[in-house]
């Protein structure tokens, strides 16, 4: 591919060295900021016509019936060439001397940046799009398993990267297994309620804080005995919040107190340093909200672990935006619950995997202590594709594959969290 770079004291500078070298058909393939000014990387439109007819016939040599497809190909190719010359000729003439009016330097790179990084971006698209489509044709078994794969909520980051390293024979077993290779689970002596010590059970309003704290009290006090088990809570905002709360500690015969600050915090800590547990149930908030700062720096401050609840019907980017706000050094790891809500399970199990958590528990319903459950990553992953190719109008069809993952191709994650 003759790809030549242009390098100009500006981008309407390197547009015309773009036009006089490589006519009006030019397509761009990249331009950005450089010591000298700005640099454009282009190519002539009949250079890459010639390129895709000749990538046609090789293809077609070898797979004569993908002929009408592969020529859907070419037409969005020609499309890119066509809004390639349209920008070039926008860009000449808005640098002709005779115009008479001209605007406000600013406005018109920003106008420029804004045109090539539009068409820039929709070539992209269209070759990736060629990409995934020359995908399922040849290997239809590893297109189908990454399907699959963003179907049971997996994110277009991990599932890309799996077909990347996905072997020549592999199938959703080979799939499972390296799933299964990233979800953390703690266990034995460092399992929260064998550990012992002071716990914060912190996440969004409605992600189930209480009622897991009450399981995991209940847990403790069949291992320990109610004496050796305390409950505290910092939700003072919620009507009702200490009294839902009190009616667990009363059925499980524990200790329960309220705390409102850092030094009520320290000192009721202070009186239950005798406890083997100590349960801290926090304020129901939206993530954004400015208290969930304050509650973080309460708990780094007093020396207090964490571990985050993430709501298992929630999407992917809400439960990025949780690990984000509620993370840091202090969250030992995580409790996934709502499980029997979720109709897809690999969007959790996703953003678990790729921030690095440690599964403590999985939480599957309201009933304490029956519905918190140790971790069985093999039954996970099972609920994860269980579902896979029921009818729903969320899930992506064959012929829709292609077109979706060449929107999401450009700007997604690049998948370097896992480790394969």
């Amino acid at each position: 591919m003759n790809a030549r770079k242009f390098i100009a004291a500006s981008s309407r500078e390197a547009l015309q060295l773009v036009r006089a070298e490589l006519g009006a058909d030019a397509v761009i393939l990249s331009n950005r900021k450089s010591a000298e000014g700005v640099e454009v990387v282009a190519m002539a439109g009949s250079e890459l016509a010639h390129l895709n007819e000749t990538r046609m016939r090789s293809h077609h040599a070898e797979q004569p019936r993908s002929a009408p497809r592969e020529s859907v190909s070419a037409r969005g190719l020609n499309q890119a060439h066509a809004l390639g010359a349209k920008v070039l000729a926008a860009q000449a003439e808005r640098a002709a001397p005779a115009r008479a009016e001209t605007p406000p330097a600013n406005r018109e790179a920003q106008h420029l940046m804004a045109e090539l990084k539009s068409m820039h971006d929709r070539m992209q698209a269209q070759m990736a799009g060629m990409a995934w489509s020359t995908l399922q044709q040849q290997d239809p078994q590893r297109s189908g398993l990454l399907r699959d794969m963003v179907n049971a909520g997996f994110s277009p980051a991990l599932s890309r990267l799996l077909l990347d390293k996905m072997p020549p024979a592999a199938d959703i077993s080979w799939v499972k297994r390296i799933l299964a290779h990233n979800l953390g689970v703690v266990g034995g002596r460092e399992e929260v309620v064998v550990r012992g010590g002071v716990v914060a059970l912190v996440g969004p309003t409605g992600v189930g804080k209480t009622t897991t704290t009450a399981k995991l009290a209940a847990r403790a006090v069949v291992r320990y005995g109610a004496d050796k088990v305390a409950l505290v809570t910092t939700d003072s905002y919620r009507v009702g919040a200490f009294e839902q709360l009190r009616i667990y500690a009363n059925i499980l015969g524990v200790s329960v107190h309220a705390v409102r600050d850092a030094n009520d915090l320290r000192l009721t800590l202070s009186g239950l340093k005798h406890k083997h547990l100590v349960l801290i149930d926090t304020m129901g908030v939206g993530q954004r909200d400015s208290r969930v700062a304050e509650q973080t720096r309460m708990f780094d401050e007093v020396g207090v672990r964490r571990l985050l609840l993430l709501n298992a019907t929630s999407a992917g980017g809400t439960l990025d935006d949780v690990v984000k706000r509620y993370g840091g050094a202090g969250v030992i790891g995580c409790i996934p619950t709502k499980l029997d809500e979720a109709v897809q399970l690999g969007t959790v199990l996703d953003v678990v995997a790729r921030h690095k958590l440690l599964l403590h528990y999985i939480a599957s319903g309201q009933r304490v202590p029956e519905d918190l459950h140790e971790v069985n990553v093999d039954y996970l992953l099972h609920r994860a594709f269980k579902e896979i190719g029921k009818p729903s109008a969320f899930a992506l069809q064959d012929m829709e594959f292609p077109a979706f993952m060449a929107g999401v191709a450009s700007g997604a994650a690049t998948g370097r969290e896992y480790a394969l």
